[in-house]
């Protein structure tokens, strides 16, 4: 009885961080000192480039993903998306890979979004006095 109730109460989060472009979606989980668990990307579920982007290959990457970090002992996790900087959304696969992690029975702790944001970055062209029409 005592072995099954440290089982239940046993609780070990992981960090999950979602890469998601408009070209691709990459899916890492790490423990909390930042240990690689698991890393899967859309281009290791598909074969074709267009649809390594896709919600439904960025499902199949989470899967996997959190079938390895429960092999790990990983219970519960804490999302961090992150898109390219500048861009307003992250990718499509992302909210299907968070779903997917709930489903697979991760329970979500917290959902950060980590994109960059630019600053100021680099020179325009055109030179000191701009295009001239």
């Amino acid at each position: 009885m005592e072995e099954e109730k440290q089982r239940e109460e046993r609780n070990i989060p992981g960090i999950v961080y979602i890469y998601s472009t408009y070209n691709n979606t990459i899916i890492h989980i790490t423990d909390m000192s930042g240990n690689t668990l698991a890393q899967v990307s859309g281009g290791k579920i598909t074969k074709h480039s267009r649809l390594k982007a896709t919600p439904t290959v960025a499902m199949f990457a989470a899967k996997r993903a959190a079938e390895a970090a429960r092999e790990h002992g990983i219970t519960s996790i804490y999302v961090r998306i992150k898109s390219k900087a500048g861009s307003a959304t992250p990718g499509p696969g992302a909210n299907a890979a968070v779903k997917s992690l709930s489903r697979e029975g991760l329970k979500i702790i917290n959902i950060l979004d980590t994109t960059g944001v630019p600053r100021g970055g680099p020179k325009p062209k055109g030179g000191k006095r701009g295009r001239r029409v």
